[in-house]
């Protein structure tokens, strides 16, 4: 039974791309026995509220299961899989209900001012291994490059994500002449009945990102899509994640893991997730680059294809301690 000895918080900002803020939490048990959780873009009070809570909810508090671990952060929860995983020596993966060892990727492209330029991006990465695409457009920025790429790449597995920047679904309509696979977040969370006359429209799949297993029933019962885009890390807890993943398949959907951002812990608990039997749709944990990772070894596509630690115990990667303490805005210790 786990029992929390001494905690690490940790908030760093990632030194590459947007600088992204990320928390990183460290807990030990009295046999020595380390587990790390984190969590990407945190709300603005969540680290007042870490370092005022944390340590009273855990340390000395025994608990059997993660799900009954006095957690209530999602870095927290993390941390008490990769613990209790780590402890009784199997991976998370296989712990959570995991089936795959290897899962395909898919590279997400950001839009470029230049068709032709966007054209030799993709080729760039159909060359190292990638068969499947994902294109993020907006709204003026979409059916053109979108042809472009179709043009060159006949048989490339093609998807595109809208950034919830769209209002109408007459915008993207037009699209479905280009055989894509997934439409990814066409429009703000919220309003089902849009998504619901967009997937009316196409034949391609609509895509939803969700946050909680409740928030997805709306979506479910009207039909509004056909793939849940799970973002483990954005549910309070990866057995929520594992529930909304649950739902979907009883539902009939497609799922598609992602988790790019962070420090590689949230990468690998993504993939985690990402091998659970409904995920079928390739995952995506391919941006920002490698340099902001502090795990051991990087989490990441070789090839396209993306290795699930099913011979490790926990997440299956070793945190640098000396980078995350380079790295470190701010800490406290209990």
């Amino acid at each position: 039974m786990p029992r929390v000895r001494e905690l690490e918080v940790f908030r760093l900002v990632l030194p590459y791309g947007r600088r992204l803020e990320t928390v990183l939490v460290k807990l030990t048990d009295h046999g020595g026995m380390t587990g790390w959780g984190e969590a990407v873009a945190p709300p603005p009070k969540a680290w007042s509220a870490l370092e005022e809570t944390l340590a009273a909810r855990l340390i000395g508090v025994d608990w059997e299961h993660p799900d009954s671990a006095p957690s209530g952060d999602p870095a927290v929860d993390m941390a008490c899989w990769d613990l209790w995983t780590r402890m009784r020596g199997v991976p998370l993966a296989h712990a959570i209900g995991g089936e795959r060892t290897s899962l395909m990727a898919t590279i997400r492209l950001t839009p470029d001012p230049s068709v032709e330029s966007l054209v030799a991006r993709v080729n760039q990465q159909v060359c190292a291994g990638y068969s499947h695409v994902t294109l993020d457009i907006r709204p003026g920025h979409d059916v053109e490059p979108v042809r472009a790429v179709r043009a060159a790449f006949p048989a490339l597995t093609l998807a595109v994500d809208g950034g919830e920047t769209y209002r109408d679904p007459e915008q993207l309509v037009a699209l479905d002449s280009y055989d894509i696979e997934v439409i990814e977040r066409p429009f703000a969370l919220g309003d089902p009945y849009l998504h619901a006359t967009l997937q009316d429209q196409v034949s391609a799949s609509v895509a939803v990102e969700v946050t909680s297993p409740a928030e997805l029933d709306d979506y479910l019962t009207l039909r509004a899509a056909k793939v849940l885009l799970l973002r483990p890390t954005s549910f309070a807890s990866l057995s929520d994640a594992r529930r909304a993943h649950d739902r979907a398949v009883a539902a009939g959907w497609d799922i598609q893991c992602a988790g790019g951002q962070g420090a590689g812990l949230a990468r690998a608990a993504t993939v985690a997730v990402a091998s659970l039997p409904g995920c079928t749709l390739p995952c995506d944990v391919t941006q920002p680059p490698r340099n902001n990772q502090i795990v051991d070894p990087v989490v990441g596509a070789n090839g396209g294809v993306i290795a699930v630690p099913f011979t490790q115990a926990g997440l299956g990667h070793e945190v640098d301690e000396e980078r995350v303490h380079r790295l470190a805005r701010d800490s406290f210790h209990s």
